[in-house]
């Protein structure tokens, strides 16, 4: 049995959440049993895929990041992008993008393991990583002192994945983290 009061409300959640929420935080937040709140979430995923005019809503519901959220439509990437080309975007530049892809490949992994696979400092790279919120340094190794980096849940996010295991199967390609030095 479907409620259109509780799935207004989980829409209205889920519009105003600035990161993804997991169903049971949505469930307690509307105060309904969590089996339920799924349901909902899955009528309203349905119910914006097949709105009246055939195209469907502007925004969509994903499962990213361990929980849910708002995204745009892909189908309606087009009127975004015409109004984002305006604006001068804050792009990563290929440097940032090389490391952070080597992170979430290779993580946990010290600065001179990314160094030695980039050959070059990445100093100005990792501080950019940190600064967007993008990598983080949980742990420290215990032989070396190295501090470890890995990517955070925003890189997740922003990638619109659940884990790192989506990521293409590139890895193969790259150095066993093992084999450098640091």
């Amino acid at each position: 049995m479907s409620d259109p009061q509780l799935r207004s409300a989980i829409e209205a959640i889920l519009i105003a959440a600035e990161t993804p929420l997991p169903t049971v935080t949505i469930a307690g937040a509307v105060q309904a049993p969590i089996a339920e709140v799924q349901s909902e979430i899955e009528a309203l995923i349905k119910e914006l895929a097949e709105h009246a005019d055939g195209v469907g809503r502007g925004y969509e519901i994903r499962e990213v990041g361990g929980g849910w959220r708002v995204y745009i439509n892909q189908k309606h990437d087009w009127g975004l992008e015409k109004l984002l080309s305006s604006e001068a975007p804050s792009k990563l530049s290929q440097a940032a993008l090389e490391t952070l892809a080597i992170i979430a490949y290779r993580q946990p992994i010290s600065r001179g393991q990314i160094s030695q696979i980039r050959g070059v400092s990445v100093d100005s790279s990792i501080k950019t990583l940190q600064s967007r919120g993008l990598i983080e340094h949980r742990e420290t190794d215990q032989d070396t002192g190295a501090a470890l980096f890995e990517t955070t849940q925003y890189t997740l996010e922003l990638l619109a994945i659940n884990s790192l295991s989506e990521l293409p199967k590139i890895s193969p390609m790259l150095p066993d983290v093992g084999s450098l030095d640091d």
